[in-house]
């Protein structure tokens, strides 16, 4: 496994990418908590590009659970056909949206144990609510961030549940409230997949990874 960068080279990592994008925003259309918290659940398995096409229209009709609930699930669907899994995603959101009008007042909750225990919602799902709504220093791990935090050593791991306990231990706390954003960012369109573009990388020097692109 990829060494752990030490303190002082992950606050370095973070200084310049606030230097590049002082205030990181997620790609994720949404208008209120609830149309987040739905644009994420759309999410898994799907692009925010396909997600934000869908819900461009969906929003204007349906940006509260009460209105998701008079839209109905074939309503939903109507919408959504264009996302994947968008059957099992519909039941989801039309469950997810009865439970927060009959248990929270049509609010949309600001616990992580709240927002885990609605249908369609998992642990990165509540995370990311929590970070772009909230402002909390939670820390949603996707296949970008998991992947450049292994490359890099800056917070290696086995599984996304020990990359996020990585971020939070050894993020310097001055950053901890966008790091999910800049790393994001930094995996979508820097350092990806099958080529990484490590010529334009702000952060080439301080990386491990040792097969690094010309």
């Amino acid at each position: 496994m990829t060494r752990q960068l030490d303190y002082h080279e992950i606050d370095q990592i973070f200084a310049r990418l606030h230097e590049a994008e002082p205030e990181p925003k997620g790609e994720l259309e949404h208008v209120n908590a609830y149309t987040l918290l739905v644009a994420v659940a759309l999410s898994a398995q799907a692009t925010d590009v396909g997600v934000n096409k869908a819900t461009r229209k969906l929003f204007e009709i349906a940006d509260t659970p009460q209105k998701m609930l008079a839209l109905g699930d074939e309503g939903l669907i109507e919408h959504i056909r264009t996302i994947g899994l968008y059957r099992n995603k519909a039941k989801n959101v039309i469950r997810m949206s009865e439970i927060l009008v009959e248990r929270f007042g049509g609010e949309v909750p600001s616990s992580r144990a709240a927002l885990v225990s609605l249908p369609g919602v998992g642990r990165k799902t509540a995370n990311v609510v929590l970070s772009m709504w909230w402002g909390h220093p939670a820390q949603a791990v996707d296949t970008h961030i998991f992947r450049v935090c292994n490359r890099t050593g800056l917070a290696p791991g086995k599984d996304v549940d020990a990359v996020e306990r990585g971020i939070e231990d050894h993020v310097p706390a001055r950053w901890q409230r966008h790091a999910h954003h800049w790393l994001i960012l930094h995996g979508r369109y820097i350092c990806v997949a099958r080529k990484p573009k490590c010529p334009i990388c702000p952060i080439r020097d301080l990386c491990l990874f040792e097969e690094k692109t010309l």
